[in-house]
């Protein structure tokens, strides 16, 4: 087996300047996490930034303090879920298949 030095720094070069296009593409990554039937949403970025929380007024004139923040817990788990799917997605078509092994783990997707 031959080993082309630089043909893995060519190959690096190419990964890192896609891994600065992927970063730049999270911003535009966004997804709404709902609770209680969409009484909680929670809106989050690919950088898992919270964009906007909206409670239905309904929730809050209980006083159960306990029950909103689950509520907003909840949803803000369902938004982290779609994020970190669209990401996975996103990293698999632009590794084009590579299949490179740990790069969900190291990017904390799995």
């Amino acid at each position: 087996m031959n080993f082309n030095p630089l043909d893995l720094m060519k190959n690096a070069q190419k990964i890192q300047e896609q891994m600065g296009s992927f970063q730049e593409k999270l911003a535009g990554i966004d997804a709404t996490g709902s609770a209680g039937g969409g009484m909680v949403e929670v809106d989050l970025n690919g950088k898992f930034e919270i964009l906007a929380v909206r409670i239905a007024p309904e929730v809050v004139t209980d006083g159960d303090t306990e029950m909103v923040q689950d509520l907003v817990m909840a949803a803000f788990s369902n938004a982290h879920e779609k994020i970190r799917g669209a990401i996975t997605r996103e990293l698999g078509s632009m590794a084009g298949g590579m299949g490179i092994p740990g790069l969900s783990n190291m990017l904390g997707l799995a």
